[in-house]
């Protein structure tokens, strides 16, 4: 597929990648842009080869936030009447996981999209935060919800209230990112950690990014139903008595992904 606004890579190491690529905008999120997004993210989950996908943008900016230019004007039925962020972006319905390696602004819409992902890994330089009260307006696309669920109430109300940014350590110290590594290593370090994910079975994968998924909206009790619904599902595959043979023999494990 040819695409204007992103930029795909698909290696032979078992990672697809997918790079936004509006720099004179700082990858401001307009419509053409997540639409080819989403495009290419179910292309990926629907390629054996991949196993695990990566969503940046560059060392400058993941994203500085939806495109406001775009939005200015819109009425309500407009914004109504338009595929949300929310859905374009639930990550979540993927089977295989999404690693956001962001760097510089990753700001209100680009902060909603990497908190959308599995995993994050930060430059540096990464900063975080969900200015749209500048704007007279609240974050539209999960930011008052998965910001809250990542950082606690009180946090996210000042980010969200007055506009406070998170630099990647704070990020890291508040639960919000997996890692954070140099200006020059952070894409390597996210590359390293989805190269892992996918030399696993892709069964037992998805089904514990299914499993720690429903734990954010499920009771425990719920929750752990549907764990043990999984773990037992995992037990009728192939890769479960390769896996298990595979330990027994001291060798490495060979994956059907069946």
């Amino acid at each position: 597929m040819s695409y204007e606004h992103i930029i795909v890579d698909r290696p032979a190491d078992g990672v697809g990648r997918v790079r936004l690529n509006r720099p004179e905008a700082l990858n401001a999120l307009n419509s053409a842009l997540m639409d080819e997004v989403n495009e290419a993210m179910l292309a990926f989950n629907g390629d054996a080869t991949i196993g695990a996908m990566i969503l940046t943008g560059n060392d400058k900016a993941f994203a500085a936030g939806a495109d406001i230019k775009e939005m200015d004007g819109k009425t309500q039925i407009d914004m109504l009447m338009t595929v949300s962020l929310v859905d374009r972006f639930d990550f979540k319905k993927l089977s295989k996981p999404v690693i956001a390696a962001v760097s510089g602004y990753t700001l209100g819409g680009g902060c909603e999209i990497a908190m959308a992902c599995d995993m994050i890994v930060a430059s540096e330089s990464a900063v975080f935060g969900q200015p749209e009260i500048n704007l007279g307006i609240i974050p539209g696309a999960g930011g008052t919800q998965r910001l809250t669920r990542a950082l606690g109430k009180a946090l996210a109300m000042e980010i969200m209230l007055t506009d406070r940014k998170l630099g990647a350590q704070d990020a890291l110290h508040h639960g919000l990112i997996n890692r954070v590594a140099p200006l020059d290593e952070y894409m390597n370090v996210a590359v390293g950690i989805a190269q892992k994910v996918a030399q696993r079975s892709q069964v037992a994968i998805r089904l514990t990014k299914e499993a720690v998924n429903k734990a954010y909206e499920m009771t425990l009790e719920e929750g752990l139903a549907y764990e043990r619904r999984n773990f037992l599902v995992a037990f009728g595959s192939e890769d479960k008595v390769e896996g298990m043979r595979a330990f027994i023999e001291k060798r490495r494990a060979e994956w059907k992904n069946r």
